[in-house]
């Protein structure tokens, strides 16, 4: 049977502007199984997980669980869990780690002001390697399982990275789909060699566009229209470029994307649907999934 990613691949759908949306991002380490909607089906106390994402509702916040690749271990009370804030916005991205023993003192964050920046001095900064998160979550589509699994324990095999399971980053049909942060370019179709580019690149304040969804602290256009003016210019500073306004409403937008140099574009986006029909995930009927396509660029005199 043709899986979701197959069928996908096969078509050749674009990846450009299909990254989930979140200006900052919340990770808690959750051992153990997940189910479909993990924050609720896991051995996060579901009431708790229910809270978290009514707190985190319409404030720039995502929140996904986190652990580490290999067996996991059937444990309802971890002691210490590993938690990660990540902002993503550019020139002011930013990752912060804490480790908490009740994850439902969470709740007492200020998720308004994470989601604009502001973390008020959670934790402690993390200054280790890029983190390299793996969807994994088989409950919530097979192709998370079958093909992130192995990457993330063959990217964890070959050491000199801080990789971690996570339970959904959007996208099934991209698998293996991977998010790098604290830039929160996310990509489809990974692979670990070019995993390993990512993350080198990352290291040193650049972004690799291979494969590439998307910034994630934008809207899907605008994920659509940054990169499309990488491609044109060839930048790969992570921080060289923001989208700086974007008007317009489905299916068109245009976009402004500037230059830290003083340079700008405007960027048509427009959206298209990708056909034939497909899966968005596996057992799902098939549909035609919307697209961004990028129909007008110029500079901006």
């Amino acid at each position: 049977m043709s899986t979701c990613a197959t069928a996908s691949l096969m078509l050749a759908e674009p990846l450009s502007g299909t990254a989930a949306t979140a200006r900052t991002w919340l990770l808690i380490e959750q051992p153990g199984p997940w189910g479909a909607k993990a924050l609720t089906a896991s051995h996060l106390d579901p009431g708790t997980g229910r809270a978290l994402e009514e707190a985190a509702a319409g404030t720039g916040v995502r929140i996904a669980l986190i652990r580490r690749p290999g067996r996991h271990a059937d444990c309802h009370s971890p002691g210490t869990r590993r938690i990660f804030v990540a902002h993503t916005a550019p020139g002011r991205s930013w990752i912060r780690t804490a480790g908490v023993t009740d994850p439902a003192l969470l709740l007492d964050l200020d998720f308004a002001a994470l989601g604009a920046g502001e973390h008020g001095g959670l934790g402690e900064p993390y200054e280790g390697e890029p983190l390299a998160l793996v969807c994994t979550n088989g409950k919530r589509d097979r192709c998370c399982a079958l093909l992130g699994r192995p990457l993330a324990a063959e990217l964890t095999a070959a050491g000199g990275t801080e990789v971690w399971e996570v339970t959904h980053i959007g996208g099934h049909r991209f698998a293996p789909t991977l998010l790098v942060l604290p830039y929160g370019y996310a990509y489809g179709r990974a692979t670990a060699p070019a995993v390993k580019e990512v993350l080198e690149a990352a290291r040193e304040g650049r972004i690799v566009t291979a494969n590439c969804r998307g910034r994630s602290a934008w809207s899907r256009p605008a994920q659509a229209a940054e990169l499309a003016v990488r491609a044109l210019t060839g930048e790969e500073g992570a921080d060289a470029l923001d989208v700086s306004g974007i008007t317009g409403s489905a299916p068109r937008w245009t976009a402004t994307v500037a230059h830290a140099d003083g340079r700008s574009w405007r960027v048509v986006v427009e959206q298209g649907a990708a056909t034939p029909a497909r899966p968005e995930s596996c057992g799902r009927a098939p549909v035609s999934p919307a697209r961004m396509d990028v129909v007008h660029i110029e500079p901006v005199t």
